[in-house]
């Protein structure tokens, strides 16, 4: 996939990659939350659906071009509550963990970081740079919470599970006069979808305030 040693990094050792002013890189969310915005429970989702799953598996692996790349963003719980098998059915993605307590890189993982910072500036890095499409962070709260503060973040894919679910955590409150609810998004379906007793719908808040600018 990428024919480099993997990588620990920090904000330290990527404060030289973007001293020169490039185009910023599609940032986008994705996830999936209940009535009260609950999104797990013990490390698992308390839902199954596996539509969503798989539009979750489309969404975060299509790339425009072969040998192109999207970067996945996990926070240390996500990414250890999710099975082995899991990343062996991502093709196109380079998995990138972020943790402040991790010293070695998790099994399967691509990358590890320290803060977000240091992801952005890692997806400037060559030859990241040139093969990375989109960062897609896909949770936990926390890893949410910073890339919707970041000024790249552009999209949120949050699918609406219309159910109450006992949940231990959150997907963040933002605010949506800046990221608004599109009431269409090409290739995301647009209709209330059952499946296993539950409803749910695909939705997409694109975030109005956000320039063209380079960093």
């Amino acid at each position: 996939m990428l024919n480099q040693p993997v990588h620990i990094v920090s904000s330290t050792n990527v404060s030289t990659m973007c001293a020169d002013k490039v185009q910023r890189k599609p940032l986008r969310l994705i996830g999936a939350a209940c009535n009260n915005m609950g999104i797990g429970k013990n490390g698992h989702l308390p839902w199954d659906l596996p539509t969503e799953f798989k539009f979750f598996l489309d969404t975060t692996t299509n790339v425009s071009l072969p040998g192109k790349l999207n970067m996945m963003v996990w926070g240390r719980g996500c990414w250890f509550s999710n099975p082995d098998s899991l990343f062996s059915i991502l093709p196109n993605v380079l998995h990138v963990v972020l943790s402040t307590t991790l010293s070695t890189l998790p099994e399967h993982a691509h990358f590890l970081c320290q803060d977000f910072d240091s992801v952005i500036g890692l997806a400037l890095l060559q030859p990241l740079y040139d093969l990375v499409e989109t960062i897609w962070v896909v949770g936990g709260p926390q890893v949410y919470q910073e890339a919707l503060m970041h000024p790249w973040c552009e999209l949120v894919f949050l699918t609406n599970v219309m159910a109450d679910f006992d949940c231990d955590v959150f997907f963040p409150q933002f605010d949506q006069s800046i990221f608004k609810k599109q009431q269409r998004f090409p290739g995301v379906p647009n209709e209330i979808q059952e499946e296993n007793g539950v409803t749910f719908k695909f939705e997409v808040f694109k975030r109005e305030i956000c320039s063209a600018e380079v960093i």
